[in-house]
């Protein structure tokens, strides 16, 4: 049995961090939110990173299957895009007027994304959908968001609950919700709110949280582009996750139709601060005429290493590069779960995939095998989707697979088998 990780740091530092910061760590990566049970198996703070690896405060090194939630797509620290950026940072990076960076990065973007006529550029995802949100009410003038549920598009209030704090009812009042895949719902939300519907928005492919990853039915894409098409609505593809994981031409690519409008950010430059709304010429001008910037999304650094991330990942063909990484790592941990008796779930795209051990409903078997994992050294987390990126080594799949395995077998231990 390998020994266990001990984070007597990491519970130092978040000593300190909770008096001066709102629940120490926020978002999806703090002890709060769901995704680390139990706390005491997960570090809190990170010292360093390097390809598929980061160290934590401890010196405890994990394999990283988060990749930050997304952006490390070719390793930490690439040496590639890092060269990049620290070249144009050199140069400049926030200045009164932009580097022509940005419009090599929007030229691009162009000739790479299959649907993209034109990109701008922001700094997260959120920045991003919700732009596109408000570009569609602006092109045909209507107030309607269609959504499929079990959704995540950003955290403004637009994309939240009317039971989530801080949320009115002003809010949320335009939206509508039909079940994924439900080509008929969808139809018949358009004829009850015929001429009212601003925008569809969705996933390529629903790969919310806490459920197995669901892939659209065939023809499914097909139908909903062409009941967008004739009803004047705008098609929003949130690319923001899946993002060049599937294609470098987009993820609509992929499923064989094209968006309106498509969201990019995890994946886009390794790791630097930009995202990218990319759309079709007919919504430039409406695009173009929205009160829309922040104060740093103009700055050149993120453009260059985005620049060198893209040029890196088609000279790798990165999609296929991440979707066999992950096939091996999933066909392993099935076999190292049947070994054991569990009924491990892994769905999605092998580059983004979601694990469930469905033995228990309740989900707590789950939660204790992540948990045995992250204890000695393979991070993942609990009710997330993980991620590839092209710094694994066939070795650290061995690794995980290794671990995931003596992981079983403790919860196994813990939980004997009913026969």
């Amino acid at each position: 049995m390998r020994a266990l990780n001990v984070y007597t740091k990491s519970r130092e530092q978040f000593a300190r961090a909770e008096k001066v910061i709102p629940s120490g760590v926020y978002g999806h990566l703090g002890p709060a939110e769901g995704c680390f049970i139990p706390v005491e198996a997960f570090p809190f703070f990170s010292e360093r990173a390097s390809g598929t690896y980061f160290w934590d405060v401890d010196g405890n090194r994990f394999i990283d299957y988060m990749c930050a939630f997304g952006p490390n797509v070719l390793g930490y620290n690439d040496p590639d895009v890092d060269e990049a950026a620290r070249k144009q940072a050199e140069l400049g990076n926030c200045v009164t007027s932009p580097s022509t960076r940005m419009i090599d990065f929007a030229e691009l973007l162009v000739d790479t994304v299959h649907t993209a006529d034109w990109a701008f550029f922001a700094k997260n995802g959120n920045d991003v959908t919700t732009m596109a949100v408000m570009a569609a009410r602006a092109y045909n003038h209507r107030k309607k968001i269609v959504f499929f549920k079990g959704y995540y598009h950003g955290i403004s209030p637009w994309t939240q609950k009317m039971d989530y704090p801080g949320i009115l009812e002003e809010d949320v009042r335009h939206n509508i919700y039909v079940d994924w895949n439900d080509f008929e719902g969808l139809a018949k939300v358009f004829e009850e709110n015929r001429g009212q519907i601003a925008a569809v928005i969705s996933q390529p492919y629903m790969h919310g949280n806490f459920a197995d990853n669901e892939f659209p039915k065939e023809g499914f894409w097909q139908k909903v582009r062409k009941l967008c098409t004739e009803t004047n609505t705008v098609l929003v593809i949130d690319d923001v996750r899946a993002g060049f994981r599937m294609d470098l031409a987009g993820s609509d690519h992929y499923f064989g139709f094209e968006a309106d409008l498509i969201c990019f950010c995890k994946a886009l430059a390794n790791g630097y601060n930009v995202s990218a709304l990319c759309g079709k010429d007919f919504l430039k001008n409406t695009v173009s005429s929205l009160s829309y910037t922040g104060s740093y999304w103009l700055s050149a650094v993120p453009f260059a290493a985005g620049i060198a991330c893209i040029e890196k990942m088609k000279r790798l063909d990165m999609p296929k590069i991440l979707i066999e990484k992950g096939a091996r790592l999933k066909d392993g941990l099935i076999e190292k779960a049947e070994k054991f008796g569990f009924d491990l779930r892994v769905s999605g795209m092998p580059s983004l995939f979601y694990l469930r051990i469905a033995d228990d409903p309740t989900l707590m078997l789950h939660q204790e095998w992540v948990a045995e994992c992250v204890k000695r050294g393979v991070f993942f987390t609990n009710h997330h989707n993980h991620f590839i990126n092209a710094a694994l080594s066939d070795e650290d799949i061995a690794e995980t697979l290794a671990v995931a395995e003596e992981a079983f077998e403790v919860v196994r231990k813990r939980h004997p088998k009913e026969v």
